[in-house]
């Protein structure tokens, strides 16, 4: 009896071993929801990657900085011995370690840590892009799908409007032309429908191309989420920029590196000292009882470069105080356009939110009270087939531009993440 339990236990595991693999975030056919397409896409992109070993690169360009210079080992062989009172000598062995200045190994340190802390910062800079990314591309796939929704409702509403059309023009009711119109109406939507159905295969494309895929992978239509509405405070999210945005804290470091390479430039103008040992080897003495006789020398060495081209050196700190100042603009700049497409951002995220309380508070909801209305009016024969068109088209249009708010406003706030780098 337990081995049959087990036996079917491991019939189970075997059988849900596959669909539980097949439904794991990394599978390319099983992104659906916006966190699907995140993760993949941070495990997959190629710039992002190239970013983080990048960041990796640097970050090992520290050990590098803090460690002294290989020592220098000699040797010298003597063609000619040289005879000495102890005996003649033969070989001579060497080995020296040069110290840099006081201060010299602490600035290049310096300079390699703020220059690994700047592309950690890029790394997440770039992180946050490929975020905003995926987002906007998703949100686009997912306003698609809404929209041919849509497109077919209506197509279903305008069907239902030219049996009504027909059945009035059987009971001599209505006109032929009304049957005409409303077929020119459906030829029209079923192009729109057309269009929308081909905009798939770019749309997919342009998602693939971030998350690393060959263009024609297939994906399926994604889960829509219920919107978010946001209230923003604009003075709050200007100092969130300000003290998050990943490529402002790059040229913090970027500043923090030339800073450092400024003292790594003010050091040359001090010698590195060289230590070392050399040690003869010398044979006995000819002479017998001779004393000291084949004793090797040991011999402690000095060494010291000397800091004689100076204008080079004074060239060296300029170009080094050049590069900080350069970089403090370029933070200001950075920080002064950012702060300008944050606000312009802010707008938008505003201005979408207004027409989504527009449309879907009132507009929608009155257009479909007019298209029941007309369709009530027009079976009455007190309106013509014209004005039950025209309130479809309202109807479509307000509908369509009520998702398109939402998806707008679901796009600037993704955008406004990535530049106060922090989710709202």
């Amino acid at each position: 009896m337990n081995k049959l339990i087990v036996l079917t236990l491991v019939v189970l595991v075997v059988s849900i071993s596959p669909v539980v693999a097949s439904h794991r975030p990394n599978d390319t056919n099983d992104l659906q929801t916006l966190p699907d397409y995140l993760r993949f896409a941070s495990l997959n992109n190629a710039e992002l990657k190239a970013k983080f070993e990048g960041w990796k690169a640097a970050l090992e360009q520290v050990p590098q900085a803090k460690a002294l210079d290989d020592p220098k080992f000699t040797y010298s062989y003597f063609i000619e011995e040289v005879e000495t009172r102890v005996g003649p000598q033969r070989n001579k062995f060497g080995i020296m370690q040069v110290f840099p200045w006081f201060g010299k190994i602490e600035a290049r340190t310096g300079v390699a840590a703020a220059k690994a802390k700047a592309a950690r910062q890029r790394y997440e800079a770039n992180k946050l892009k490929l975020f905003w990314q995926v987002k906007d591309a998703f949100y686009e796939f997912t306003y698609l799908a809404t929209a041919i929704d849509i497109a077919k409702e209506n197509l279903e509403l305008l069907q239902h409007f030219e049996e009504v059309a027909l059945t009035k023009y059987r009971a001599s009711a209505a006109t032929h032309p009304d049957i005409i119109r409303a077929q020119i109406e459906l030829a029209k939507l079923e192009d729109v429908l057309k269009s929308l159905e081909q905009l798939k295969e770019p749309t997919v494309a342009k998602l693939n191309s971030v998350l690393n895929r060959p263009s024609a992978t297939k994906l399926a239509w994604p889960k829509k989420e219920s919107a978010r509405e946001v209230q923003l405070n604009r003075q709050y999210v200007i100092e969130l920029l300000i003290k998050n945005n990943p490529q402002l804290s790059e040229l913090n470091w970027e500043v923090e590196a030339a800073k450092a390479e400024v003292e790594l430039a003010k050091k040359k103008f001090y010698p590195d000292i060289g230590v070392g040992v050399d040690w003869i080897q010398t044979d006995g003495a000819a002479a017998s009882g001779v004393r000291d006789s084949g004793k090797d020398p040991v011999v402690l060495m000095f060494s010291m470069n000397i800091p004689l081209w100076r204008d080079s050196y004074k060239a060296a700190e300029r170009q080094a105080k050049a590069n900080v100042r350069k970089n403090q603009q370029q933070k200001i700049d950075t920080e002064n356009k950012t702060i300008a497409q944050a606000i312009k951002v802010l707008y938008n995220v505003e201005d979408s939110q207004r027409k989504i309380h527009l449309y879907g508070d009132i507009l929608v909801s009155k257009a479909q009270e007019l298209v029941h209305a007309s369709e009530s009016a027009y079976r009455a024969g007190t309106i013509d087939f014209l004005s039950l068109i025209d309130a479809q088209r309202m109807l479509l249009r307000y509908t369509l531009d009520h998702e398109r708010a939402v998806t707008n406003n679901q796009q600037k706030l993704a955008e406004l993440e990535m530049l106060i780098g922090t989710e709202l």
